[in-house]
């Protein structure tokens, strides 16, 4: 036991519970102080302040046990906040089923209800994720933000994978974003459309080597430090997984839906269905899911299903949701995304698939 780091312990366990005071996580605010491992079991220092009240101390308290419980510590748990000591105590096993720290859908990390926001400046927050890697979900969110802005949208993109970056390249942005005189973020123009990423920030072959609280708090600046102002929709492309960019963003800022994109095949499905869960716990609005490389369209017009047929339609019906598009295997769409030259800026029948998507996104929300 006296060889465990005790930041090891608590890191991670913190990093998943907001403070109702700050906003931020428990972590990045600083409650917590000074954990050691002892005899006794694991002591961790709390500094609250004036505001939080009792209920507040004991949820946050409640919920570090229960996310230490879910990361393998059986241990003992005794906080110290100034002037106080607690009695140590056994941490309380988490519900069934449920998210680390989360109490069932729409509760925040402590327990109790996440305090959503609006974004100052945008209309509609669309969240685009998929369980896993691979499936198209940066193509799929960088041609839904174009076909959006045909459409006659003030279109952003947040790109919210920190370690994998993708948007620069796909959207054939060569320039930093600046900082006004209020010194928030100016997102960089490309194709009429706004956009933001580490990608922008950082050289292209650098390693993202970042542990989970900064990687969060990238994504809370991008948020709420970018010059958003006027924004009909801000399309956040989310890294592939159910981690902390994810809930992070749900903490943050009320989103009005989100799009699951998959493959057809079984691997696929199986983590798109994660992705589903994951929102619904956490009370977000699912829009639908995106089947991506639904099939390969043959010379003599047949379709060949090269990753297998309607797995996207069965989890639809499943989770009482709709396939929003079934986007084809085509080379356009590839070399678009590596030349920097998306699809949806086309004008042949790929662009209008895209398109769309787009129109069936929009219908969804109101206006």
């Amino acid at each position: 036991m006296a060889d465990i780091d005790p930041l090891k312990l608590v890191e991670p366990a913190a990093t998943r519970v907001r403070d109702p005071v700050s906003g931020r996580s428990v972590w990045l605010a600083g409650l917590l102080k000074d954990p050691k491992l002892t005899a006794g079991g694991l002591q961790i220092g709390v500094a609250y302040d004036e505001d939080h009240t009792s209920d507040d101390r004991k949820s946050i308290e409640d919920a570090i046990r229960a996310n230490l419980v879910g990361l393998g510590y059986d241990g003992k748990v005794l906080f110290l906040p100034t002037g106080a000591t607690p009695q140590a105590q056994q941490p309380a096993p988490p519900k069934k089923d449920a998210v680390p720290g989360m109490s069932g859908p729409g509760m925040g990390p402590h327990g109790g209800p996440i305090q959503k926001q609006k974004l100052p400046g945008v209309k509609h927050i669309v969240a685009v994720a998929s369980g896993k890697g691979g499936v198209g979900k940066s193509t799929v969110s960088v041609n839904l933000a174009i076909a959006l802005q045909k459409l006659g949208y003030t279109v952003g993109i947040l790109d919210a994978d920190v370690h994998g970056p993708s948007v620069p390249r796909m959207m054939n942005v060569q320039s930093r974003p600046i900082v006004d005189p209020d010194k928030r973020i100016v997102p960089v123009n490309s194709y009429g459309v706004r956009c933001i990423s580490m990608g922008m920030l950082v050289d292209e072959a650098e390693a993202m080597i970042w542990r989970g609280p900064m990687v969060m708090s990238a994504v809370r600046q991008f948020l709420q430090q970018t010059r958003w102002n006027g924004t009909d929709y801000l399309i956040v492309d989310l890294p592939p997984g159910t981690g902390d960019a994810q809930l992070t963003l749900i903490q943050a800022v009320e989103i009005a839906g989100a799009v699951i994109v998959t493959t057809p095949q079984d691997v696929a499905l199986g983590d798109a269905i994660r992705g589903i869960t994951m929102f619904q716990k956490l009370d977000v609005p699912l829009l639908g899911l995106v089947e991506n490389m639904a099939y390969y369209q043959l010379p003599d017009g047949t379709k060949d299903f090269v990753f297998g047929e309607g797995g996207g339609l069965r989890i639809a019906e499943r989770y009482g949701t709709d396939v929003l598009a079934q986007i084809p295997l085509r080379t356009n769409i590839r070399k678009g995304g590596d030349q920097g030259l998306p699809a949806a800026l086309d004008t042949d029948d790929t662009a209008g698939i895209f398109e769309r998507l787009a129109r069936s996104v929009a219908q969804k929300l109101p206006a």
